[in-house]
């Protein structure tokens, strides 16, 4: 017998009875962190998660990636994202990305690879939105559409370069409104308000064939184009306004006008081809408005690190939370290309933002590009956690870090040719 049936009988309302179980909380994946709250904690050895599956699932993308990371600490403008709270220094995360890698090459097995991480490194787990770890993994991707470098009957709805008069943070690229011509910094219209404006006319950058082409290639912050005569043209994110961003998905749910169980991206299309005014309304709920600029090919798409992201090897963070450029394992649930459900254990490189990725307990899988990309990060949404390695601080000096290992070569990833401050997912059902 429950001891609160023991309680007499005029205590039972106050206590809510013994035969109603508490209510359930809501997930809040967009708590923020309190004042002077750290998004991750480090755990004792004894806490650490099965690395070494991880290791055994490892594959060539994240040599890869993890070049692509120890070139970008190479850049002497990587330290003002340092040291970050209580967790790592700049010294520390490039000296960890240049020590992961090479225990990748030295390992023979998984008994070296985990006895030497054992020894050298550390392990920090998320907190997540619920001080317990939980985050909610989406996914995202780079789409393709159809366009124009001109207006034509075809191609008449621009995506817009980045406005002179946006303001952003220096260091983390996060947008602070717009500069008046008194110098002060006053809030962006919404979406539609701005739209309606006009002020944005001249700074057209490329024309596509829909509203809803051009606010897919917003939430991805990137876009192949193929032009009329078949060449392709690459643009990416260059950032923001400041306005809140609300998922078109979840306002297509909450419309009623797709079920919540059969929401994705290629519903959301069907509904447009049907209902292109409602789905237009549906899309000035999101006040958040993207700008962007052309990359070239062979540095496309490209993340918020100001280098190409890596298939399902990328992951998208809140930069304000999470120290960036560094080792991620994430431990989820994924969709195969067949569509059924499998874990999702893998080692991860934490190079890229997004306009919903805005807390402890949200992160995005970059997926790829194309059709297939489309449906794995249409598919993508479960809850997992996700845990950082770095270097414990004595066993920092061993390694040469990136800046003196490539001097003269830091220009290859100019952080300051783009702000950071991304995407929202492509694979998120809230969007």
């Amino acid at each position: 017998m429950a001891l609160s049936c023991l309680v007499p009988a005029a205590l039972l309302t106050a206590l809510a009875g013994c035969q109603s179980p508490p209510p359930e909380t809501k997930p809040d994946y967009t708590r923020q962190l309190g004042p002077g709250e750290c998004a991750l904690r480090k755990l004792d050895p004894s806490e650490w998660p099965d690395l070494g599956a991880a290791w055994r699932v490892r594959d060539p993308a994240l040599n890869t990636a993890l070049d692509r990371s120890i070139n970008w600490f190479g850049a002497p403008s990587t330290k003002s994202k340092f040291p970050f709270m209580q967790v790592c220094t700049w010294e520390q995360a490039a000296a960890s990305a240049v020590a992961f890698r090479q225990l990748l090459k030295d390992s023979k097995d998984e008994a070296a690879f985990m006895g030497a991480l054992r020894q050298n490194f550390e392990v920090w787990k998320t907190v997540g939105w619920n001080g317990e770890g939980t985050v909610l993994f989406t996914g995202y991707y780079s789409p393709e559409f159809k366009g124009s470098l001109k207006r034509t009957d075809e191609f008449k709805y621009p995506l817009f370069k980045r406005p002179a008069d946006l303001v952003t943070d220096p260091a983390t690229g996060e947008p602070k409104g717009r500069r008046g011509k008194d110098g002060s910094v006053q809030p962006w219209p919404a979406r539609k308000e701005l739209e309606a404006s006009g002020a944005l006319n001249g700074t057209e950058l490329v024309w596509l064939a829909s509203p809803l082409d051009v606010y897919i290639a917003q939430v991805n912050g990137s876009a192949k184009i193929l032009l009329p005569d078949g060449k392709p043209y690459y643009v990416g994110y260059a950032g923001k306004t400041e306005r809140p961003y609300y998922g078109l998905g979840t306002a297509c749910v909450e419309a009623g006008l797709i079920d919540k169980d059969k929401l994705s991206l290629s519903a959301i299309v069907a509904l447009y081809g049907r209902e292109p005014a409602k789905v237009q309304e549906l899309i000035w709920k999101n006040e958040s408005y993207v700008f962007f600029t052309e990359y070239p090919g062979d540095n496309w798409p490209s993340g918020s690190l100001g280098f190409r992201v890596t298939d399902r090897t990328t992951l998208a963070t809140d930069k304000k939370v999470y120290p960036q450029g560094g080792v991620v394992l994430v431990d989820t649930k994924s969709i195969g290309v067949g569509g059924k459900p499998q874990r999702f254990l893998k080692f991860m490189m934490d190079q890229d933002t997004g306009g919903a990725i805005r807390a402890p307990g949200r992160a995005d899988i970059y997926m790829g590009v194309g059709p297939t990309a489309e449906t794995l990060a249409g598919g993508q949404l479960a809850e997992g956690t996700m845990y950082y390695v770095f270097l414990k601080p004595e066993a920092v000096s061993q390694y040469a870090l990136p800046e003196r290992a490539s001097k003269g070569k830091s220009g290859s990833t100019s952080q300051g040719s783009k702000p950071s401050g991304l995407k929202a997912p492509a694979g998120d059902p809230n969007k």
